[in-house]
């Protein structure tokens, strides 16, 4: 425990010294507040219009409106940025020649992973804490529903924590941060779409290919229901990704 502690301290250290946490979390922000921005002007231009139609006042939702498609927006954001917090965990030890000397430490392939992961995981955490004056905009002006954005929040925190071990894998492959960042942006793309096809293949593959797509799962938390087969599926995918990762580290460990 102690040697993953010291190595998620360094890797926290690296981030907040350096540009690479910054530049994320501002683009982030940037790009959150202009759609948060945006979807709120047209809610107000619909909540107009509204006042002539009684019918159309009683579907109109805050949440509905609001924070589900901006939840949905922030996801797409997530794909394109979150390969930047991952694209150098190992690949840059392994340009830089400090992998080889990493692997003859006594130190565990699951500890260097976990603290490592676990770093990038923190910074995003944050990332997602620094929009919630979002919703606490509309909590103070309007009544909003409350389940639908907590489960929202926990379907996306839950979504980028699988993009991480995504980028964690990628990036033990080789000591090209670039072809890190690339290969996660694709495999994340892949799950993100890998739904569309479901209209062309048969019911038996369509459904295994739904059972796939991360907007699928993410839908129900943003719709306020979180089902125990979603947080499988984004527990077994991290897990997945981060076994993956081991044996790549295992298999270095035995070359070196």
């Amino acid at each position: 425990m102690r040697k993953t502690l010291a190595i998620y301290q360094r890797e926290i250290a690296y981030y907040f010294q350096s540009p690479v946490a910054y530049a994320v979390i501002a683009i982030f922000l940037l790009l959150a507040g202009y759609f948060f921005y945006n979807l709120l002007g047209y809610f107000n231009i619909s909540s107009v219009q509204a006042m002539q139609n009684p019918v159309q006042s009683r579907s109109l939702s805050l949440t509905a409106s609001v924070m589900q498609p901006l939840l949905g927006n922030m996801c797409t954001v997530l794909l394109l940025l979150l390969p930047l917090l991952t694209m150098r965990l190992f690949a840059e030890e392994r340009r830089s020649g400090a992998a080889e000397l990493l692997f003859t430490y006594p130190v565990s392939d699951a500890s260097v992973i976990l603290g490592k992961f676990g770093a990038a995981v923190t910074v995003y955490a944050v990332m997602l804490a620094m929009t919630l004056p979002y919703p606490a905009l509309l909590f103070h002006f309007g009544d909003p529903e409350p389940g639908p954005i907590v489960s929202g929040y926990l379907g996306l925190l839950l979504m980028g924590v699988a993009f991480l071990s995504m980028g964690t894998f990628f990036s033990s492959l080789g000591d090209s941060q670039l072809v890190a960042a690339a290969a996660t942006f694709g495999c994340g793309l892949l799950f993100l779409i890998i739904g569309w096809m479901t209209p062309f293949v048969s019911s038996t593959a369509g459904a295994v290919l739904s059972e796939l797509s991360i907007v699928r799962h993410l839908d129900g938390f943003a719709r306020g229901a979180i089902d125990t087969n979603d947080l499988v599926f984004y527990l077994n995918l991290t897990v997945f990704f981060l076994f993956l990762c081991a044996r790549v580290l295992d298999s270095a460990r035995w070359r070196s």
